[in-house]
């Protein structure tokens, strides 16, 4: 495991001890395993980013799974809420709970 810079001052004369790491500049201590996560961006068709809260619009027509029910191209959706998984946005469409995939919307 390589020794990070400090996160307060940036240097990076850092101590090792067994449960965290030791800046020997400025002696800011952290753990180890509190690696920063990276931060999961959703983009639409388009390559904009989504957000909790944005609306968005269908840009095809999707099939309901178990029913004859079809979506149509254009239906919009407000409030969305961003999750993790293969479909990454769930969201109420004329009342009716989905989860949908990004790359069928656009930013609307």
């Amino acid at each position: 495991m390589s020794k990070p810079a400090c996160p307060s001052c940036s240097l990076e004369e850092i101590l090792s001890h067994p449960g965290h790491w030791e800046c020997a500049t400025c002696g800011h201590e952290w753990p180890k395993e509190a690696a920063p996560e990276a931060v999961r961006m959703v983009k639409d068709a388009h390559g904009n980013v989504l957000a909790d809260g944005d609306s968005v619009v269908l840009i095809k027509d999707l099939k309901l799974r178990g029913s004859s029910g079809v979506l149509k191209q254009g239906s919009r959706a407000k409030a969305i809420r961003l999750v993790d998984g293969d479909h990454e946005i769930d969201c109420k469409i004329d009342g009716v709970s989905l989860a949908l995939k990004a790359c069928f919307v656009k930013k609307g």
